[in-house]
């Protein structure tokens, strides 16, 4: 029988994972309708914890106000790249004259940006909430206590960020950084959910001779991980030409991101074989309600979900909703990938 405590950890913990990956989508949104500086400070909105619904409530000169407010933010984050060693970032921020360029007020903009802020402290309380409920395993499992608490660090860190994604004006390198903690937050996710929901399991089979198989499934990973990161250039220079061309020529846009693209288009065919290959061995492998073979089916209907949003957005002029679809999935598939990994070699050693 499993503890009425440790039941309620793995439900909460599932939640999570699943607030976690609203998160991704609301960002998605937030990227795909270009309202990533709907909210020119941070943590508020305008100075205000629930955002104006008109321009008419904002002070005449809160371009200025924000643009010098960014400077300021800006300044301090360069000086710590310095000490940092990293002097050419510093610099890229400190004249990086995008900065400098204030934001027209759109209300569709901002409360777009605001509802994203608001899903992410949800699931800051949904962290905090594994975390205080990863106590009931301090005699048996206490890396689900450590690991639990080191995702609240590492949300932390992530919101902070965000605040740096403001200020830099949506600077290329600290959006991706900024996705990547998203991924490093839901894989620890995974691995305590798993982790927990093995703890109980009194005898565990073992996959015989296939080591090469945990090898795929890893490589598959880090492949997803790398289309991700060229997901998001993609994405920096579709902000460009639009920016380029007043967003106008919307057809034309994916025609001129160049190799970038490109890259990111073969690499997905990639994804798609290797992911493909590892259903094929998990199909062999396992069979009836095994739920490797569940997390396989549920990787085979993602893969597709990705393959035809790819699509609709290559040949129908980047519509914002495949965006938004394509960014979720992406991370949906990483996070099917990383929980494969897990199941593949369970064995009965989980609470050493």
């Amino acid at each position: 029988m499993v503890p009425t405590s440790e039941r309620r950890f793995i439900k909460l913990n599932f939640a999570t994972i699943i607030v976690t990956l609203l998160v991704v989508l609301a960002g998605g949104i937030v990227r795909s309708t270009g309202s990533g500086m709907g909210c020119p400070d941070w943590p508020k909105c305008f100075d205000q914890y629930i955002p104006p619904t008109s321009a008419k409530q904002l002070p005449a000169d809160y371009k200025e106000k924000y643009v010098a407010q960014r400077v300021k933010k800006n300044e301090r984050f360069a000086k710590t790249l310095d000490k940092l060693g990293k002097k050419e970032l510093a610099d890229a921020i400190r004249h990086d004259q995008s900065i400098l360029q204030p934001e027209d007020f759109n209300v569709a903009n901002t409360w777009t940006e605001y509802l994203n802020r608001l899903t992410g402290a949800v699931t800051g309380f949904f962290l905090i909430g594994v975390a205080i409920c990863s106590f009931t395993y301090k005699k048996t499992a206490k890396r689900l206590i450590w690991l639990s608490i080191l995702n609240l660090f590492v949300v932390v860190f992530q919101a902070w960020l965000g605040s740096i994604v403001v200020s830099t004006n949506l600077l290329q390198w600290v959006v991706t950084v900024h996705m990547l903690l998203a991924l490093v937050i839901l894989a620890i996710l995974v691995y305590t959910y798993n982790y927990a929901k093995q703890l109980r399991k009194e005898e565990v089979v073992i996959i015989s001779k296939v080591v090469w198989l945990k090898l795929i499934i890893l490589a598959a990973i880090l492949v997803s991980v790398i289309q991700i990161v060229l997901g998001t250039e993609v994405r920096e220079a579709v902000d460009m030409i639009s920016k380029n061309l007043l967003n106008n020529e919307r057809g034309s846009w994916v025609s001129k991101t160049g190799s970038i693209f490109v890259y990111h288009r073969d690499m997905a065919i990639l994804v798609a074989i290797l992911n493909v290959f590892i259903y094929k061995i998990v199909m062999e492998k396992f069979g009836g309600k095994a739920t490797e073979l569940q997390v396989g089916n549920s990787i085979v209907i993602v893969l597709i979900i990705q393959v035809l949003s790819g699509i609709l957005l290559s040949n129908f002029a980047l519509p914002p909703y495949a965006q938004a679809i394509h960014i979720l999935f992406s991370t949906v598939l990483f996070t099917l990938q990383f929980y494969l990994y897990l199941l593949v070699y369970r064995t009965s050693t989980y609470n050493q």
